[in-house]
């Protein structure tokens, strides 16, 4: 238990201090594709991401996200052309502008053929709160964000054109929604996911205060039905194997200097023990965003293979 507190609190001091050496990261990746697509590399932000400053009438609050469109989206021969939608969350005690703000993620799609959209998820675990009523971060989700996407923008509505994905609390958020709404992604994925948050405990976060703070408003007293219905281990262990066919492909990866590394592991061991179709990797790196700008790029490439051939049928959406 103590090595396990200890692990925490090292997540809770990444946590707080991960952006303050962000905009310093220099990635070789990002120069070596300038070098070979000048013209791409010279695609201004500002051209692509836009910022829809959404109402969500189910939590009361103004919610805005990022959308993040391919480079053709606004060239004449492409405006009969519709996209899949990555849905990227972002971590505890982020926003939904970190994405563009401290990563690559302009660069790394400048050839990618979907569309991007970063939600707003302050720090409620992308969970429908057991103590706030307002607080339906997972309703929010669902019901009013998807929608609005696939009626503002040129968005796949089906199955085979959505996948969603995060980092840290997104990570967790993005493999719940996968195994609650399997009917609704392709593919999901996480990056150095906070999979445990659900069992977390105020003994096991002791000294920990700024996270359980987190924690318990959305998931309530340790014996809360809210708990046991977000609990990562317990829907996955329990998903009905008949239905294993349904469930979108599991993207999984931590750094093997995380302290949430171990957790990642176990989960893991549940996907294999079920079967159910996944990739794993653990690579050099910690809770940081020099790890994530890398491996985003995993996400893009398994999701690019998980959307294509694109579903042919559409629904109408505007121009």
């Amino acid at each position: 238990m103590i090595r396990y507190r200890r692990a925490l609190l090292t997540f809770a001091l990444i946590v707080f201090t991960f952006p303050l050496n962000a905009d310093t990261q220099d990635n070789a990746n990002v120069k070596a594709f300038a070098a070979r697509n000048p013209q791409a590399a010279q695609k201004s932000q500002s051209d692509r991401v836009q910022t829809v400053p959404f109402d969500s009438k189910l939590i009361g609050a103004r919610l805005p996200y990022n959308v993040l469109v391919p480079v053709d989206y606004n060239e004449p021969a492409a405006k009969a052309k519709h996209y899949p939608v990555l849905y990227l969350l972002h971590g505890l005690f982020g926003h939904y502008g970190n994405w563009v703000e401290h990563s690559h993620l302009v660069d790394y799609t400048a050839h990618a053929d979907f569309i991007i959209v970063m939600p707003e998820g302050n720090d409620c675990w992308y969970t429908d709160s057991a103590t706030v009523p307002a607080d339906k971060y997972e309703s929010y989700i669902m019901q009013e964000l998807i929608p609005d996407v696939e009626k503002r923008f040129r968005a796949i509505s089906a199955r085979e054109g959505r996948a969603i994905a995060g980092l840290s609390m997104g990570g967790y958020g993005a493999l719940k929604f996968g195994i609650k709404y399997p009917q609704q992604f392709v593919f999901v994925g996480s990056m150095s996911g906070a999979l445990g948050a659900a069992s977390w405990t105020e003994t096991d976060l002791k000294g920990l205060a700024v996270i359980f703070r987190t924690l318990q408003p959305v998931y309530g007293a340790e014996s809360s039905p809210t708990r046991a219905a977000n609990d990562l281990s317990k829907l996955y262990r329990e998903f009905p194997a008949a239905s294993i066919a349904s469930l979108p492909f599991v993207y999984v990866d931590c750094g093997t200097e995380d302290p949430l590394l171990q957790s990642n592991r176990d989960f893991v061991d549940i996907l294999m023990s079920r079967k159910i179709p996944h990739e794993y990797r653990q690579l050099p790196g910690g809770h940081a965003w020099t790890y994530w700008d890398a491996q985003v790029q995993e996400i893009l490439r398994i999701a690019a293979k998980k959307f294509s051939p694109a579903p042919t049928k559409t629904t109408a959406s505007p121009a």
